[in-house]
């Protein structure tokens, strides 16, 4: 299988994740207002799946390091494989509960509360469980990120029709994503061996190919049941039927799959990073995503066009948190 040599470019993986991750969401809007996010949800999940796929017969069975992706399906241990699939399980959950919040609140509040909130919650809970990198400058970086959070959420409160119904359950939503969001990744991360042994693979661990897959595997199959339950259940508009997915455009189901495929990819190398970057900074630097789509919202969909007066400085600074944040992070594995 493939695994990163040095630390410079599992950065760069990191940086490809933090894009991948934080533009996804767009698909959702491309895929056209009367198309629901909820039968939006049902195309993501399976592009994500097709993805790990993808990654698992191609570079997971490749070269000479760790264990090829079908030699270690067979050898894999039952609880990390469970361990996996509870991750994709409770990452299905919070990402419905993202994807709902961008239908409602929109970019700019949804990824970077919902996001900027995981990313605080799971940097601290993968740096406990296997401590890598500088503490000082790590959890610095990660108070700076909770600051723009919070200087985010002031600026959308500042919007026309924040604080009415629709609005605060965005923001509410948002919260609830990233308290979920900040346990899937750890999951998945004890699935596998520790960094270092990554090209070694331990008897019983997936590789982070077969762990993609399960994971992945959880997402697809949870679906049923939770998608399901929010079709019926909406947080917003009339209950949906089966059939309504149906009567989707190619268009419509493109977007879906296109965008569950972007997010495989910043997810594996996210994984792959880890080799060489830990979990902790890993994952961290990935959830930089936030600022990735707080720019798509705020520059591109304009979603603070009718925001009054003094806005402005309030996301500038947000922008400016997340960036000496991401910087700090990524300082903190070479101090």
């Amino acid at each position: 299988m493939f695994v990163l040599d040095s630390y410079a470019p599992a950065v760069v993986f990191c940086i490809i994740t933090m894009f991948c991750w934080g533009s996804w969401a767009n698909t959702q809007k491309l895929a056209g207002k009367t198309w629901r996010f909820e039968l939006f949800y049902w195309d993501y999940v399976l592009g994500v799946f097709l993805m790990s796929v993808i990654f698992a017969v191609s570079i997971g069975s490749m070269g000479s390091a760790g264990r090829g992706f079908w030699a270690d399906l067979s050898q894999a241990d039952s609880r990390n494989i469970g361990s996996a699939l509870l991750g994709g399980v409770i990452f299905n959950v919070a990402n419905i509960l993202l994807v709902a919040a961008i239908d409602i609140a929109g970019m700019a509040v949804a990824f970077p509360v919902g996001i900027g909130l995981a990313l605080v919650l799971g940097v601290v809970v993968n740096y406990v469980a296997d401590p890598s990198g500088n503490p000082i400058w790590l959890f610095l970086g990660v108070a700076l990120v909770a600051v723009a959070i919070v200087l985010d959420a002031a600026a959308y409160r500042r919007l026309p029709g924040a604080h009415k119904g629709g609005g605060m359950k965005g923001l509410v939503l948002s919260l609830l994503c990233g308290i979920l969001m900040g346990f899937f990744y750890r999951f998945v991360a004890a699935a596998m061996p520790k960094p270092d042994d990554f090209a070694l693979m331990p008897a019983g661990k997936l590789s982070p190919y077969s762990a993609m897959f399960f994971f992945s595997l959880g997402i697809l199959l949870s679906n049923f049941l939770v998608n399901t339950i929010i079709m019926r259940k909406p947080f917003s508009g009339v209950p949906l039927p089966f059939s309504a997915y149906f009567r989707g455009t190619l268009r419509d189901h493109l977007w879906g799959v296109v965008g569950g495929m972007i997010w495989a990819v910043g997810m594996m190398f996210s994984i792959i990073a880890a080799g060489k970057a830990g979990f902790a900074v890993s994952y961290g630097l990935g959830q930089g995503a936030t600022m990735v789509a707080a720019f798509w919202g705020v520059f591109i969909w304009r979603e603070f066009r009718q925001a009054p007066k003094g806005t402005n400085p309030l996301i500038a600074l947000m922008f400016a948190g997340y960036v000496v944040g991401l910087g700090l992070i990524i300082i903190a594995k070479l101090l």
